[in-house]
């Protein structure tokens, strides 16, 4: 990355947004206190959980669901800080144009790529988009797709599977002409028919069928039903929910929860074997005194029940291992009760005694 479009992504990076939710993530941006991303990452959810450089992990409500143009927006209830507000470009891409596509890849948070423009119109369908080079991966879509003067000429949208970095982008005068048609019903919980492509107030729907068409709104059907857990996923939930963790912020994934206590930060994850694990990242351990430290774990785990120490390379854990199948509520409340409680204990009592180093974690991870 050049020194001009580094310095343009630094200001700019504010603006963008990083979206989950059970069913997977990928990328928004904020233009006009809305932020905007594809339908696709919303998944059809009424609540998605919304993070920035300046905003940390919080829920923001889906307004508007368009299947149409693969396009949703979502609404901060915590107004997001930003020193260098988006715009949207009001001239419409040449081919060779340079573009900057910014987004969280794989989870790799603010990734930016560079390229140009392949075909400044390419139809896909009904619609028509902006085929690039720069490469784009899952977890880029709803991201910005920006000029050299920092301006969003496009949302970055699909990428054609096994190709050589063939990435398409809905138009920014497609997004602007969403935004108007939005802005101008004045009200919230809009969807877009896919087939009739009027604007729907939720409210009017009857058994999830268009009013104007008659067309079943598949949309419009998930969004009432939500997100619901089940079987032993509905179980770790309802124990974090005794526990008073709010399971919607720490839903990472379907089978994959995060949260902080105290100075600690406790992972949980359910595997395609059946084996649950609940852990704790406590510490790196150190150059010194590594003997020592290897015999105090050592005696802790034969006193500790249910909870064990482990070593992954060089980061000490502290561990709940179950499999699915012996989990129930009593027994599993009370070991991840006690490993909350063990976790911050110990982090504390290893940085005591044995000068070890506080753990790693990507700053937005």
């Amino acid at each position: 990355m050049n020194t001009t479009t580094q310095k343009m992504v630094e200001q700019i990076i504010e603006s963008i947004v990083q979206i989950t939710n059970p069913y997977g993530s990928g990328s928004g941006f904020l233009i006009d206190g809305l932020i905007i991303t594809n339908s696709h990452v919303v998944s059809g959810l009424k609540e998605v959980l919304i993070s920035t450089k300046t905003l940390p992990k919080t829920i923001g409500i889906v307004i508007y669901d368009d299947p149409a143009y693969d396009l949703a927006f979502i609404h901060s209830p915590i107004a997001i800080h930003q020193k260098n507000p988006l715009v949207l470009s009001d001239k419409p891409v040449q081919d060779g144009d340079g573009v900057i596509a910014i987004g969280h890849p794989y989870g790799l948070n603010y990734s930016t790529t560079e390229g140009i423009v392949s075909k400044a119109s390419r139809l896909q369908g009904e619609v028509e988009y902006i085929q690039f080079d720069a490469a784009i991966n899952p977890g880029n879509s709803g991201g910005p797709l920006l000029n050299t003067s920092a301006e969003v000429v496009g949302v970055n949208t699909f990428i054609i599977q096994n190709s050589n970095n063939l990435g398409f982008a809905l138009p920014s005068y497609t997004l602007k002409e969403a935004l108007d048609q939005f802005n101008n019903y004045n009200s919230y919980d809009i969807i877009r028919c896919l087939s009739c492509k009027n604007l729907i107030q939720e409210s009017t729907i009857q058994n999830d069928y268009c009013p104007k068409c008659g067309t079943k709104l598949d949309v419009a059907k998930r969004r009432r039903e939500g997100y619901k857990p089940s079987g032993v996923v509905a179980l770790v939930e309802k124990i974090l929910y005794s526990l008073h963790i709010n399971v919607t912020l720490s839903r990472r994934s379907q089978r994959s929860w995060r949260f902080e206590v105290q100075s600690t930060r406790i992972d949980i994850n359910y595997y395609d074997n059946g084996i649950i694990i609940a852990d704790s990242a406590l510490c790196r351990i150190p150059q010194e005194n590594i003997e020592e430290l290897y015999n105090f774990l050592l005696y802790e785990n034969s006193k500790l029940e249910r909870l064990q120490f482990s070593i992954n390379e060089n980061t000490v854990y502290l561990s709940y291992i179950v499999v699915d199948s012996s989990l129930n509520e009593i027994y599993g409340t009370w070991a991840l009760r006690k490993l909350l409680d063990k976790a911050p204990h110990y982090q504390k009592l290893l940085i005591k005694l044995f000068k070890v180093l506080e753990p790693k974690f990507d700053e937005f991870e």
